[in-house]
């Protein structure tokens, strides 16, 4: 994904936004930039090189000018999904539905399907099964889960300080097994979701070795 910080719906604010939403138009130069929003060539450059370091904006090409080719910004991928706030309430009724429709055992086998396919995305990591772990958590930390992995009695923990999936696991609780299938998958050991559900959800993912 683009910057680590980034999360589904969350804006970008400021000139930086502003500059964000011209370049969902279309790809543009700082040039243009900076005459369409009424600010200065160097403080648009500057704004542009923070995105850039960010992962939310890339150069896109050139552009012939009348002396010399500017450069083109747009945005990176991801970064259109990502600013969407659509994802969560969309998700909330598709969950809704499903648990309308499916029975509670239905519904747990569904998750894990898609934990499954969700695993595919990434190549399997290697090593030792500690090895693998940090390796599975390193992913989640870079899908906006941070977490740290803790040892105890030949078991390995992979223990969240907040939930990847918050608003769907309190719409469907049965989310959890999600990831607990996707971890399965990658790291090709025993996984047990252990995530608490109160008002601070976390996630919990014991691997028994």
């Amino acid at each position: 994904m683009t910057d680590q910080s980034l999360r589904l719906g969350s804006p970008v604010a400021g000139t930086r936004g502003r500059i964000i939403d011209l370049l969902r138009r279309s790809p543009a130069t700082a040039t243009e930039i900076a005459s369409t929003l009424q600010l200065t060539y160097n403080a648009v450059r500057s704004h542009l090189g923070a995105l850039h370091r960010d992962g939310l904006v890339q150069m896109g090409g050139m552009q012939r000018g009348g002396t010399r080719p500017a450069v083109l910004y747009e945005l990176a991928p991801g970064v259109n999904e990502a600013l969407s706030r659509a994802y969560v309430p969309f998700l909330t009724h598709v969950l809704r539905e499903l648990g309308a429709r499916q029975s509670p055992s239905e519904l747990d086998e569904f998750m894990r399907r898609v934990g499954r396919r969700l695993a595919g995305q990434w190549t399997r990591p290697r090593g030792s099964l500690r090895e693998r772990v940090e390796a599975a958590s390193a992913l989640l930390k870079t899908l906006g889960g941070p977490n740290e992995v803790e040892t105890g009695d030949g078991t390995l923990t992979i223990r969240g300080f907040g939930c990847l999936l918050h608003a769907a696991v309190g719409e469907q609780p049965a989310v959890c097994r999600a990831m607990e299938s996707l971890l399965q998958e990658l790291l090709e050991a025993p996984v047990t979701e252990c995530c608490e559900r109160g008002e601070r959800p976390r996630c919990c993912f014991a691997i028994a070795g």
